[in-house]
C-alpha cells in the first residue's frame, strides 16, 4: 500500500491519508492502521474525528523528524497534548488524546508497535454540569418554523427536518439517515423510526405538529410511495426541486443558518439546539428526565441532563435581582 493512499467510505463522506509515518513500516501496518478505521470504528462522526486527530499527531511527529512508530514514546505524547491545550478546549484534547490511545492499542495487538505510549499520559481535567450546546427559547423556535411556510417544496422540506430535530430530541445524523418507510402509521399515530449512535434503533410516536409537518412536506413531494427512499431529500441547486439522493448533515447545517438568519435569531445555532431545545422544553412542561433519557436514546440520565437548561432562566431572574 504506497504511502498518500487515500481510504474513502461508501458514502464518501470519510477521507483518510495514509500518513508518511505509517507508510513507511510496510503493507501490514499500512493495512492494520487502515483497519483501525474500517473495522474497529463503527461509527462514522468518530471514524472522522479519529482519522483527523491521528493524522495530526503523525503530522506533528514528522515535523519533529520521528520517522519511525516504534521511536514515538509517551514523552512525544505528552508534548503533542500539552501543545493541544493551548490551542484547543479540554473535551477536543481528551478526544485526540483517546484516539490515540485506541489507535495504538489496535496497533500494540497487531504486532505493529511493541507499547502504546500513549497509554500513561495523562489529559487535562474536564467536569461540566450543563452543556455548551445553545438552546433558544419555545418561542423562537415556534417562530423558527412558522418562519418556514408552505410558499415551496424546500422550505417544507426543512420545516419538517427541523421539527424532528426538536419533536423527538434526534441527532441530525439519525435524521438524514431516515427513509420514507421509518414514518409509519401505528395505534392510531404516525411514529418516527430513529438510527441514533451505537445501533440503539429509537422508535417514536409523533406529536401531532410533527404528524402535520411531515405529512405536508411528504404529500407535496409526492414521496409516500417511495418506502426505501430517503425521506429529506437533497435539493437540486436553487430549482426548488429535491433529488433522490438524501440531504447531507453539512447541508442540514447550512440550512439551519440560513433559516436561522431569515428568522432574525440572534442566537448562533446548529442542528444539535434544537435536541437541546426540545429536551428543555419538555421538562420545563413536566416532562420526567428519565422518559427524556429514553427519548433522546442516552445510556445514563446525566448525559441528558447536560442539555436540560432550565437553570439557566432561574439564573437571569437572579442576576436581575442585583441593585445597582
Amino acid at each position: 500500500m504506497e504511502i498518500g493512499a487515500t481510504l474513502v467510505s461508501q458514502n464518501n463522506d470519510l477521507r483518510i491519508l495514509l500518513p508518511a509515518l505509517v507508510g513507511r513500516e510496510g503493507e501490514r501496518a499500512a493495512r492494520r492502521f487502515l483497519e483501525f478505521f474500517t473495522v474497529h470504528i463503527r461509527n462514522a462522526n468518530t471514524r472522522a474525528a479519529y482519522g483527523h486527530a491521528a493524522g495530526l499527531f503523525l503530522g506533528w511527529c514528522e515535523a519533529r523528524e520521528i520517522t519511525e512508530l516504534r521511536a514515538i514514546q509517551p514523552i512525544h505524547v505528552a508534548g503533542y497534548i500539552e501543545q493541544l491545550q493551548k490551542e484547543r478546549s479540554a473535551p477536543t484534547v481528551k478526544q485526540h488524546l483517546a484516539c490515540l490511545r485506541m489507535l495504538f492499542d489496535w496497533l500494540v495487538t497487531g504486532q505493529v508497535m511493541p507499547s502504546n505510549p500513549a497509554h500513561s499520559v495523562r489529559g487535562p481535567r474536564h467536569s461540566v454540569d450543563k452543556g455548551a450546546t445553545p438552546v433558544i427559547s419555545s418561542e423562537e423556535a415556534r417562530e423558527l418554523l412558522d418562519s418556514m411556510d408552505a410558499t415551496s417544496l424546500v422550505r417544507l422540506r426543512d420545516r419538517a427536518l427541523v421539527a424532528v430535530m426538536a419533536f423527538t430530541f434526534a441527532r441530525v445524523s439519525a435524521v438524514v439517515d431516515l427513509k420514507v418507510e421509518d414514518y409509519y402509521p401505528q395505534k392510531k399515530r404516525w411514529w418516527l423510526r430513529l438510527r441514533e449512535k451505537n445501533g440503539k434503533v429509537n422508535q417514536m410516536p409523533c406529536h401531532h405538529k410533527l404528524e402535520a409537518y411531515l405529512d405536508a412536506y411528504i404529500a407535496a413531494a409526492g414521496i409516500r410511495e417511495d418506502k426505501k427512499g430517503p425521506l429529506f431529500r437533497a435539493a437540486i441547486g436553487r430549482s426548488g426541486k429535491l433529488s433522490n439522493r438524501p440531504v447531507s448533515r453539512t447541508d442540514v447545517w447550512y440550512m439551519v443558518q440560513r433559516r436561522a438568519n431569515d428568522a432574525q435569531l440572534e442566537t448562533a445555532i446548529g442542528c444539535h439546539t434544537f435536541r437541546a431545545t426540545g429536551i428543555t422544553d419538555y421538562l420545563t412542561n413536566g416532562g420526567k428526565l428519565e422518559v427524556a433519557q429514553k427519548m433522546a436514546g442516552h445510556s445514563n440520565a446525566k448525559t441528558t441532563g447536560l442539555y436540560d437548561r432550565r437553570s439557566d432562566d432561574v439564573s437571569l431572574s437572579e442576576v436581575e435581582k442585583i441593585g445597582i
